[in-house]
């Protein structure tokens, strides 16, 4: 064989090693020890499903896809100095967004100083879609600051006017997310920490517009409070019939219902912002029984996504991810994976792993050309927050998570009121 054929063959042969080699790298930094190192541990099993399956598909457009992920410890310190790596050092094509309001505000920035699309799993605070960046895509309902909303809406249409519950007692942590969902159901104003500005004035409260008056509240430290007792004693004391508390974390949940059983406090209604996780059920069982919660995912919830450019249902995502771990998934685990078809989605969309292009495909997206996830369609307004997407309401009725509210998305279940003990 001739010298020329034999170099030309060999560069061949070369491009085509390359391009096997060829990789797409996605950083995420992610809260797998510390305060938050439940639900991250759940994300990275949402995420590392995800880019497995790609992978078994032939990867985004021909390329594998290599995720590097890092445990910042629930600190917001470290997350930004690892998505700040990701970016330097690793030089990622494209970032998943960390766990949590508190690790996603500071995060928000080298992301958007960086000019990375930021896919936000888990951080619904107003005030991280008012500090003017482009480049906020939530995948969840909407802010925290409107959960509220839905608990409104399910006592006027699921529950009769002599039933309904008339007082409240509102028990938060002291957390940037609990924050932000005690702002709308108190009727607060949210302010920005930068400028002291007021980003929106939500009075008179979701509790109010129920006509329901809050007759307790109080607030927790963010970190090492332990008196659930003396605590479910002045909720107890307080005859609310209705409890709002906003914890932090299901381990906070598991703690203060475990608390409210002990005390035997006798409420009409109980409604959670953390427990939809089966680690909640673990720890109250029977306690659970009745209690609400708000979700952005549900088993049942007959959604129709993508993956790898094929129909990729909610179901489908169940039986995947229960056969490979074991364990049915919950919300931690089905966020994550709609952030990883988002992105994927975007890159073929975009035509390449540019963030610019990206970006500009993700505002594009219309109610009749969304993005297509296992939480269902998905496009965004003009700070990053999704359009048309309604908060789901979930109960816990003889240890199954049921689905409740809204009746006009799918099927629902009754909803069990008033709460019989605990």
């Amino acid at each position: 064989m001739k010298l020329s054929k034999l170099l030309a063959s060999s560069a061949i042969a070369s491009l085509v090693a390359s391009a096997a080699m060829a990789e797409i790298k996605i950083g995420t930094s992610l809260p797998l020890t510390g305060a938050f190192s439940i639900a991250g541990a759940k994300h990275e099993q949402g995420y590392k499903l995800c880019v497995d399956m790609i992978n078994e598909r032939g990867g985004i457009s021909g390329e594998q896809v290599e995720l590097i992920m890092s445990d910042n410890r629930s600190d917001p310190a470290t997350a930004i100095a690892q998505y700040e790596r990701f970016i330097n050092v690793d030089g990622v094509d494209a970032v998943f967004g960390t766990f949590s309001s508190r690790l996603t505000f500071p995060v928000a920035n080298i992301l958007a100083k960086n000019g990375f699309v930021h896919p936000i799993p888990a951080g619904g605070a107003l005030r991280i879609y008012t500090q003017g960046h482009k480049n906020l895509f939530y995948f969840q309902p909407n802010a925290a600051e409107y959960v509220g909303s839905s608990l409104q809406g399910l006592i006027a249409d699921l529950v009769d006017v002599a039933d309904r519950p008339t007082t409240a007692a509102v028990v938060s942590a002291d957390d940037f997310f609990a924050n932000a969902v005690e702002t709308g159901f108190l009727g607060k104003k949210v302010m920005d920490p930068a400028t002291g500005g007021e980003v929106a004035d939500l009075a008179p409260g979701y509790l109010a517009d129920a006509g329901i008056e809050v007759v307790y509240e109080e607030k927790w430290p963010e970190e090492g409070f332990n008196d659930w007792l003396n605590l479910a004693n002045s909720i107890k004391r307080s005859e609310a019939e209705l409890i709002v508390a906003l914890t932090a974390s299901a381990e906070e949940a598991v703690q203060l219902t475990r608390a409210l059983k002990t005390v035997r406090a006798e409420p009409k209604m109980v409604y959670y912002s953390q427990g939809t996780q089966v680690e909640f059920y673990e720890g109250t069982e029977e306690a659970s029984e009745a209690i609400l919660m708000h979700t952005s995912w549900h088993p049942d919830a007959p959604y129709e996504g993508l993956l790898g450019g094929e129909a990729f249902s909610n179901a489908d995502f169940v039986a995947e991810f229960t056969e490979r771990n074991g364990v049915a998934p919950d919300e931690d685990a089905a966020i994550p994976f709609a952030v990883c078809q988002g992105i994927e989605q975007s890159i073929i969309g975009a035509g390449e792993a540019d963030n610019d292009k990206m970006s500009e495909w993700l505002v594009a997206r219309t109610a009749d050309d969304p993005v297509r996830t296992v939480l269902g369609a998905f496009h965004w307004d003009e700070v990053g927050l999704p359009v048309g997407k309604p908060f789901m309401v979930a109960q816990w009725n003889g240890g199954e998570l049921q689905f409740v509210y809204p009746t006009d998305e799918f099927e629902t279940s009754p909803l069990t009121h008033p709460k019989q003990g605990w």
